[in-house]
């Protein structure tokens, strides 16, 4: 093995070490997200929004670096254009091997996570924004709701109190 390719693998160790901080973060920033949601703090929704905003900016930074060394490493390994994470691993040598395949399995638990606290996230806007939309045409007296024979039907208008905080 060339001392480039060394090198480079050294470089790469770094740059996924950086892409894992990143995702643990981005975890954490989800975890935010979400207990602001579920604690109807919307106040501060924006704010939590446009710091997973930022993190997932980073994280692509990030990928385009760790892009452009895979290139150039798959290469002096005589791989073909792009190569895996899995394929990188079966043609470095140990400890570089090793390394690559922890790497590899931190980054399928972390995204896993990662997609899991995003769907609940969604899920949990969605309920949200639900819920209100029925709130409002509740108030409003527009409601449609099903009879017994699965027609639509319409709430018929009476006067409501309307709480101060609402």
């Amino acid at each position: 093995m060339k001392g480039g390719t060394r090198m480079g693998l050294a470089d790469l160790a770094s740059i996924l070490w950086r892409e894992r901080e990143m995702l643990e973060l981005l975890l954490f920033k989800l975890e935010e997200e979400q207990l602001v949601l579920a604690g109807g703090r919307t106040r501060w929704l924006a704010h939590a929004t446009r710091e997973v905003e930022v993190v997932l900016e980073e994280i692509r930074r990030t990928e385009v670096v760790r892009a452009a060394e895979v290139e150039a490493i798959g290469a002096s390994l005589g791989l073909g254009p792009n190569p895996s994470l899995t394929q990188l691993a079966e043609a470095s040598p140990a400890p570089w091997s090793d390394l690559l395949n922890q790497h590899r399995m931190a980054f399928l638990t972390l995204t896993a996570e990662v997609s899991a606290l995003a769907e609940a996230n969604r899920d949990i806007l969605t309920t949200g924004a639900r819920a209100a939309r029925e709130t409002m045409l509740a108030v409003a007296g527009s409601v449609e709701t099903y009879g017994r024979r699965g027609q639509t039907v319409g709430s018929t208008p009476r006067n409501r109190l309307i709480d101060e905080a609402m």
